[in-house]
């Protein structure tokens, strides 16, 4: 019992009530300390898992709107492509078919050129023909036969006309 007269043995008993005093408060407090800290990391985790998905999203729909894009661009491609080709045929075919015209117009002046070469020939000829004919007919004719010629002409008029 000496023991628990000394002062170091009430310094030690104090000490120990000071720290069971102090211990249980202080346990609380470091304790919920350290629950609002873990929950604030759990917040902050599960914002991030949020921020994460939501982003993950975005980045699809991005990706989609790319591919939807490039798609778009390649049917817009093929597709002027596609009319480039069209107009160089009806191009073409306009061309030939101007061409072919062309053609035939020509040969529509050459021939009727030949027509009238032929008609100025004939009309020549005839003109000629008839100039020779009345030279012929003056110098060889009498008065008495050309009378004859028209009596005969004249006679023979009506039954030509009908």
């Amino acid at each position: 019992m000496a023991a628990i007269q000394t002062p170091d043995f009430w310094v030690a008993v104090g000490f120990l009530l000071l720290m069971a005093a102090i211990a249980k408060p202080a346990w609380k407090a470091i304790t919920s300390s350290l629950d609002g800290r873990a929950e604030n990391i759990r917040k902050s985790l599960d914002e991030a898992a949020s921020l994460r998905e939501e982003v993950q999203h975005l980045l699809a729909d991005y990706q989609r709107k790319q591919r939807d894009a490039t798609r778009e661009v390649d049917e817009m491609l093929a597709n002027a492509q596609a009319e480039a080709e069209r107009t160089a045929k009806e191009a073409a075919d306009a061309l030939a078919a101007s061409l072919k015209r062309r053609e035939q117009l020509a040969i529509d002046k050459i021939a009727q050129a030949e027509a009238d070469a032929m008609q100025a020939v004939r009309n020549t000829a005839i003109d000629v023909a008839v100039s020779a004919t009345q030279r012929i007919l003056a110098d060889q004719l009498d008065d008495a036969a050309t009378a004859q010629l028209i009596d005969n002409a004249i006679a023979e008029l009506p039954a030509k006309l009908h």
